[in-house]
């Protein structure tokens, strides 16, 4: 008999901060997506092994916003829990009117719209679910009192009122951290386990230094005292070249048959410590020992490999294809495959799917524009005609066949990018009444901190290669080999021809970008400054493996 394998990262691709929760037989994830569209993408599970994407939390339906900026902000941290027949949400939005939480009676949808929490601030809200059906509200904040007066950072904890949507009572500090003085504890998770209530949280900030650490105390409300084996998981030992990094923000699921897992997110490595992926969600087991959790018993690391739970049915799901050739009927109305995202909410239609190709629109909105910093006023206009998908492979090849011709300032064709002036574009423009190919490179310096005042964005933009290009149609192919990329182009197969320059996927990912948000590759068009009815027309998108 074949032994199934848990296979690490169990969602792969930029998707972070992964919180869980079981109901009955089914496994449910719900993780962040920042700045993409749709928001909130939601997985289904029944082996904790095998994930399928059912649908999102957040669309223009239920009024989700979120502008074109860094590609890191908008939506983050989220936490998913089911109390008597009904799904919750609570989440951040960046780019709209902060904490919220959302409702629903199927986690594939529909879900509710926000209701906005005013009483409730922080960064990485989460709720818990007493067995007295009591709510209880857990924050982040300036909470903790030190002895000369001054307020530390860490966890508040207060009763809510789930009906009403409102705080009961006045917040109370809980805890604040393992280590002394610990930069930025967050992603607060509660639970009650035998006698003792569990807190959870992150530490050390999302990159490097990142960790799970634990708490107790057998008062919801009361201080909670840390676990002397803290930090339960971390790979911030390992050094620079570790395989995984960035081991953080968990969230623990019992199965139905009383075991316990963690999952959480982790970053892979490229060539070094290089995160093209950005965050990708990764699970472990996890073994109760003396009242305290034990992660990934054996090892304490994050592994890539664990022998799946031969107690729960094994159910795997049809792997993701590679290529999409736009020719269902649910294309042709708008609906695109759940793996597919956007970049910004798109409040005018910038798209559309006809004779089993994908028309974008060269709308005025640039997909190169200096980041603005958080806390902007909100827009209509955030938004690219831009169409793509996560990168989850090391090696592998995007491609397209685009039938453009290019007018004044406009541009169209492939994209990578990591953050929004981190890119390289293979695109077709029009310059001095020629058409032409261009590979492209833009990277960005930030001055300053996008949530701080006195924030700041420099881009440089450099054309690599440039070659006339008079025909209409055109197949555009990008290949990576680890952080090594090569661009081709050609009017068919037989005659593709390589830009001799090659791109470094090490610029996309410098330090100053970290591991946030991960690499999207996609299909764009742009008026670049001007709107125009022109389209560019893709008549398939392929990613492949290698």
């Amino acid at each position: 008999m074949q032994e199934h394998k848990i296979q690490n990262p169990i969602i792969p691709g930029f998707y972070p901060d992964p919180s869980i929760c079981r109901v009955g037989e089914d496994y449910y994830i719900c993780c962040s997506s920042f700045e993409a569209y749709p928001g909130l993408p939601i997985f289904h599970s029944k082996d904790l092994a095998n994930w399928e994407q059912i649908g999102y939390a957040m669309t223009k339906e239920n009024g989700f916003h979120v502008d074109v900026n860094s590609w890191a902000g908008g939506v983050m941290a989220p936490t998913i829990r089911y109390h008597k027949g009904t799904y919750y949400i609570i989440n951040c939005n960046f780019a709209d009117d902060g904490n919220f939480i959302i409702t629903a009676k199927n986690p594939a949808g529909p879900w509710s719209e926000p209701h906005w929490l005013k009483d409730v601030p922080g960064i990485d809200a989460s709720f818990f679910f007493d067995e007295d059906d009591k709510c209880y509200i857990i924050g982040t904040g300036d909470v903790v009192k030190r002895a000369d007066g001054k307020m530390d950072r860490g966890i508040w904890a207060a009763e809510y009122d789930i009906e009403n949507y409102k705080l009961i009572g006045e917040p109370v500090a809980i805890w604040d951290s393992a280590l002394r003085n610990a930069s930025s504890p967050e992603a607060p998770h509660l639970y009650h386990i035998g006698d003792y209530y569990y807190l959870m949280i992150a530490e050390g900030g999302t990159e490097h230094y990142h960790c799970v650490t634990v708490a107790r105390s057998k008062d919801v409300l009361g201080w909670y005292e840390g676990n002397p084996a803290n930090p339960v998981m971390t790979h911030r030992m390992l050094g620079f070249d570790a395989p995984i990094a960035n081991v953080g923000h968990a969230d623990f699921v019992e199965t139905q048959y009383g075991d316990w897992y963690a999952v959480m997110l982790a970053s892979r490595t490229i060539d070094g410590y290089y995160k093209n992926f950005g965050r990708e969600t990764y699970i472990c087991p996890v073994k109760w020992e003396r009242n305290w959790p034990v992660f990934s018993p054996g090892t304490g690391m994050m592994e890539f490999e664990y022998p799946a739970d031969e107690k729960l049915p094994w159910t795997p799901y049809d792997e993701e294809p590679e290529r999409t050739d736009f020719d269902t009927k649910e294309e042709c109305e708008g609906n695109y495959p759940l793996y597919m995202t956007a970049w910004g909410t798109p409040y005018r239609k910038y798209d559309r799917v006809a004779d089993s190709h994908l028309y974008l629109k060269c709308i005025a909105r640039g997909v190169t524009e200096p980041v603005r910093g958080f806390g902007y006023p909100k827009t209509k206009d955030g938004f690219v005609a831009m169409m793509g998908r996560r990168q989850r492979y090391v090696d592998f090849t995007m491609e397209t066949k685009m039938t453009f011709v290019a007018k004044n300032q406009e541009a169209a064709g492939l994209i990578v990018m990591q953050a929004s002036d981190h890119q390289y574009l293979l695109q077709k423009v029009q310059k001095d009444g020629r058409q032409l190919l261009q590979l492209v490179l833009h990277t960005s310096t930030l001055h300053g901190l996008p949530w701080l005042p006195g924030f700041g964005c420099e881009i440089t933009s450099k054309v690599l290669e440039e070659v006339p290009y008079d025909e209409d149609t055109v197949i555009l192919r990008m290949q990576a080999k680890g952080q090594d990329y090569t661009f081709s182009y050609g009017a068919d197969e037989a005659t593709m021809k390589s830009f001799p320059t090659h791109g470094d996927g090490r610029l996309l990912n410098p330090e100053e970008v970290g591991p946030m948000a991960g690499t999207l590759l996609a299909m764009f068009a742009t008026g670049n400054g001007v709107e125009s009815e022109n389209e560019a027309a893709f008549d398939y998108f392929e990613v492949k493996k290698g």
